[in-house]
């Protein structure tokens, strides 16, 4: 017998036999809802009842009483996986596994699923789309942003292993002011051909001509605020003006030759914001001069990102820009229909979308779980100079994914949740309702790094490559030092593996909706919740196999009668529920802490019994084949990362 899912049928055969029970003792009571909860203490039973407490009120008995009567009642003859079942604790019902039947159903159906065990299949597979990482093509990705793409990419395994169709998007944020400014100064520089990495070379030229522009632009208004003699606007002004000619002393010290280039160039314009405000609105307007210039530099940028991601095991099967959606009307056709909805006014020439009178009118507060008092702030369409917003052209952005799937899932940070929910009510006040119930806001938190702090107007980030290759670096010393009779070849694979699954594993094991403390201690801990600790824990139960020499022909599971034996077996018959859970609930932390834990038990079972040389044979090759079911099982987690599972470390 194999089951993808073996504790279910020991739950099902618990519920079976108690439901015989009832209506044996109580044939016109009706039982709606049968929980079987598992134990704090595998001592209780690997499943119990509170049936009792509830039946108790509806036939006038002692819940205790209730517990003997019933378990005196349950036909054991109908027993499979139970061994038996039990009253305790004033009324609970616990059942308890036959480990020796458990133990072999639930090794031989992960031996022959291999691959596929855990991993329970939908009924009813979608197409989901997973929009993720999306970071705007104006300098590197930090390690702030990385959290992104590892999330979204899990998530995005976890629907397919679940066998959902899942398609990955990157939408490409290349309108709006940023990607003007980032345009403009590359085109004062004469479009030069990038010095080092592509995305490293626009992230600096970006960084510098923001710089510039600000302190132009600041210098201005103070020579204004000093002509109206408004005093607390000139110190407010003076104030701004110092902090950004600090950045720029640090800007030239860090890139003198590129810094007084673009110190020259964008002198020679009289206002260079106006430049970059006319640069926006022409790409926006779909001029063919600024069309070429400002995709030529998102592309350099690009191309730099599909280098980091790939490296970091990270691909996509749609790259979506923005411009596209303005260019082809989607945009302006959104904003057509939104303001035939009786929700979108003009104040002071700018188009608003009256979100909170959406809310209520069609009856969404419930729906999407906001409070009875809160009020959802209005959300800006298009400015008084007829340029968009950002949120206005992710509406036509969605509207174009509903096209081609029927569930979504947005992997943004927290600080857009305002912007998500507008977004979604934007979508119900269109008639999407159906669709903007299958639109999910996938949110993150931070990532922070002690002693450390990011600023992007000072150009100061730690880059994913960054963290990459020093993760690299340091995983290397670890093998070296572990592993001083590995090759040299060897060791550098290795490092990188290592490296880059360490790095992984720490942007996912932690709960999304709590910060990431990003530390190397933790982050390349062999010993404890990490990814090398678990590829190590792998590598060492391929090592246990490889010595052996041989394979599990006459297993007597029944011998597996050590506590940490039934306890692994438990946590491998366990791993489909996590599985499912995790992904319907969007947890991929589930999935590391899953591994980290079922790790622990494995390294506490190998240091403490023997394996190859345990006797009766019998009992050598049920725990080969026990070694070898957590081997597999370990894989499938780690791939669900992301993370290569090795075979030598």
């Amino acid at each position: 017998m194999v089951s993808e899912n073996p504790f279910a049928i020991f739950r099902f055969e618990c519920k079976n036999v108690l439901e015989e029970a009832i209506k044996k003792l109580f044939p016109k009571v009706e039982i709606t809802r049968l929980a079987l909860e598992k134990p704090p203490n595998p001592d209780f039973g690997q499943l119990a009842s509170s049936l009792c407490f509830e039946l108790a009120k509806s036939v006038n008995e002692k819940p205790a009483v209730l517990a003997e009567r019933m378990v005196k009642t349950i036909d054991k003859s109908k027993f499979s996986l139970i061994e038996h079942a039990a009253s305790a604790g004033g009324g609970y019902i616990n059942f308890y596994v036959d480990f020796a039947k458990f133990s072999a159903l639930v090794i031989q159906s992960i031996g022959q699923l291999n691959k596929e065990y855990g991993f329970v299949k939908t009924e009813k597979p979608l197409k989901i789309i997973v929009e993720h990482t999306s970071v705007n093509p104006l300098h590197p990705i930090h390690i702030g942003q990385a959290r992104n793409p590892i999330l979204g990419d899990a998530i995005a395994n976890m629907f397919k292993a679940m066998g959902h169709k899942v398609s990955r998007h990157y939408y490409i944020d290349d309108v709006g002011r940023q990607t003007a400014v980032i345009a403009y100064g590359y085109k004062k520089l004469g479009k030069p051909k990038p010095e080092g990495k592509p995305d490293h070379f626009i992230g600096r030229i970006y960084t510098i001509t923001s710089c510039l522009i600000e302190i132009n632009r600041l210098k201005k208004e103070l020579e204004k605020a000093k002509k109206t003699a408004i005093n607390e606007e000139v110190t407010k002004i003076n104030r701004e003006l110092d902090e950004w000619m600090s950045v720029a002393v640090e800007l030239k010290g860090r890139f003198p030759e590129l810094f007084e280039k673009l110190l020259n160039e964008i002198s020679k314009d009289e206002d260079p914001e106006n430049e970059v405000n006319k640069l926006n609105q022409a790409y926006e307007e779909g001029e063919e001069a600024a069309k070429g210039l400002i995709r030529e530099v998102s592309e350099l940028c690009l191309q730099g990102f599909r280098e980091t991601l790939g490296r970091a095991g990270v691909f996509y099967d749609s790259w979506d820009w923005e411009s596209d959606f303005v260019w082809n009307n989607s945009v302006t056709e959104a904003l057509k229909k939104l303001k035939k909805t009786p929700y979108v006014f003009v104040l002071g020439g700018v188009l608003e979308f009256d979100a909170e009178k959406a809310v209520k009118e069609l009856n969404l507060k419930q729906k999407l779980g906001l409070r009875e008092d809160y009020e959802v702030p209005s959300l800006t369409l298009m400015r008084a100079d007829g340029t968009t917003l950002y949120t206005t052209r992710d509406i036509a952005y969605t509207l174009w994914k509903f096209e081609r799937a029927d569930k979504f899932i947005n992997v943004i940070g927290m600080e857009q949740t305002l912007a998500q929910l507008q977004l979604k009510i934007a979508l119900h006040a269109l008639g999407y309702g159906e669709k903007a119930d299958n639109f999910v806001h996938f949110a993150y938190n931070l990532v922070t790094l002690p002693g450390y702090k990011m600023s992007s107007r000072r150009g100061r980030y730690i880059t994913f490559d960054e963290v990459m290759d020093e993760a690299v670096e340091r995983a290397y010393k670890e093998v070296a030092k572990r592993s001083p009779q590995l090759s040299e070849n060897e060791k550098k694979k290795i490092a990188e593996f290592v490296g880059i699954g360490a790095v992984r594993y720490a942007l996912v094991e932690v709960d999304p909706s709590k910060p990431v403390v990003f530390t190397w201690d933790r982050v390349l801990n062999f010993e404890k919740n990490s990814a090398p600790y678990i590829q190590y824990t792998h590598a060492r139960a391929c090592s246990i196999l490889r010595k052996a020499e041989r394979k599990p022909e006459n297993p007597a599971y029944g011998l597996l009668k050590e506590r940490i034996e039934n306890q692994i077996v438990l946590d491998l018959a366990n791993f489909p529920e996590v599985f499912v859970e995790a992904t319907d609930f969007l947890k991929p932390n589930m999935i590391a802490d899953y591994a980290n834990t079922l790790s622990d038990k494995f390294n506490t079972f190998y240091n403490a019994l023997p394996v190859i040389k345990a006797e009766p044979k019998e009992l050598s090759d049920a725990r080969l084949a026990l070694v070898d079911a957590v081997r597999i099982v370990l894989r499938n987690t780690l791939n669900l990362l992301g993370i290569l599972a090795p075979e030598k470390m």
